[in-house]
């Protein structure tokens, strides 16, 4: 089941978690060359990187208690409630090219982030 409801203090003008056409394009195309396509997309944080937390992306084939779920272009992105104090607002593109393509987060509480794009702090 995908949550509809926005909690008040995640609500504003934009969902919780966006991703591009092109970025959920890309996610489906990587999906598909899995043995078994996984139903669910997990976007998270984690501690590392230059900036201090690091960006996570994974095909899951479970849903946890503490996940919310988000439909994006027929995806169904999860979102751990501890990952989505971070995440709140972001949005995941995706720029194909020979030089410097690749999945993009934009993160709007992020204070600082890295050259690569991959970690960031709050």
């Amino acid at each position: 089941m995908v949550d509809t409801a926005v909690r008040t203090d995640l609500a504003g003008p934009h969902p919780p978690v966006t991703i591009t056409a092109a970025a959920a394009e890309e996610i489906k195309r990587l999906r598909n060359l899995e043995k078994e396509a996984p139903p669910y997309l997990r976007l998270g944080v984690s501690a590392g990187g230059c900036s201090g937390m690091s960006y996570t992306m994974a095909f899951e084939t479970e849903r946890h208690d503490t996940d919310r779920a988000f439909d994006c272009h027929g995806l169904t992105v999860l979102v751990d409630a501890q990952a989505l104090r971070y995440l709140a607002g972001i949005t995941l593109d995706f720029k194909g090219g020979l030089m410097g393509g690749g999945f993009n987060f934009s993160n709007p509480r992020a204070k600082r982030s890295c050259g690569c794009g991959s970690s960031f702090s709050v």
